[in-house]
């Protein structure tokens, strides 16, 4: 079952000498509990085209589909809601909310939709994410993976459709990004998450099922 199209998509930046087409008319499916690797070097477009399969930014021409909907037909309060409830974001530098704990940091999406918490799942979600007894710990009190994992654990409580992790382990030691990527694929395979993971490092993206490699904006390679 397709969960994700991306049709004829492209993003230019700039008019003229300044012109810089950074993703050029790119387009591919994923199914529902896929895990696609998207690999390229610096300045390769992978994070713009990340952005724009997640309705952080709004391409130049094209379309994505999530679940069915073109996500650019919702006006930019409706985006957000949607993006809230339907997509996980994981970045390389976490952004947790410093004076939220652990359990605090998870539960974040659901109040800001005014949605009751599920305790049976966040106490599963904590479990999975090895967290349970940093739960009530700020994030200063954690280390670089425990951080990361409290990200992925606000990412995954929404049950999203998708989600969309931008380096995640590009902050952290290899020990810490070895749990990251377990923990990872055990979400995709364990609970048929669909990830799609931005990565430069290639050991890290043969653990997914598919692999697009991006160069100059453009799809030059699928494995």
């Amino acid at each position: 079952m397709e969960i994700l199209k991306v049709e004829n998509l492209s993003k230019v930046y700039g008019k003229g000498t300044t012109k810089v087409v950074a993703i050029d008319n790119i387009s591919f499916k994923v199914d529902k509990g896929e895990f696609i690797a998207i690999v390229g070097a610096s300045g390769s477009g992978k994070s713009t085209l990340l952005h724009l399969i997640g309705g952080v930014d709004r391409p130049t021409n094209g379309k994505v589909y999530i679940d069915g909907k073109d996500i650019y037909k919702f006006n930019d309060d409706e985006l957000a809601i949607f993006r809230r409830r339907q997509v996980g974001l994981i970045y390389q530098f976490y952004n947790l909310i410093p004076i939220l704990n652990v359990e605090e940091n998870i539960t974040l999406p659901l109040k800001l939709d005014n949605r009751e918490i599920d305790e049976k799942k966040l106490n599963e979600t904590i479990k999975l994410l090895g967290l349970e007894s940093r739960r009530k710990h700020l994030p200063n009190e954690l280390s670089g993976g425990q951080q990361q994992r409290t990200s992925i654990g606000r990412a995954m409580i929404t049950s999203p459709a998708i989600i969309l992790a931008d380096e995640p382990t590009g902050n952290l030691d290899s020990k810490s990004s070895d749990e990251i990527v377990s923990l990872l694929k055990k979400s995709n395979r364990d609970y048929k998450q669909t990830i799609i993971m931005i990565t430069h490092n290639m050991e890290i993206a043969k653990i997914a099922d598919r692999i697009i490699k991006i160069e100059d904006g453009k799809i030059v390679k699928e494995v």
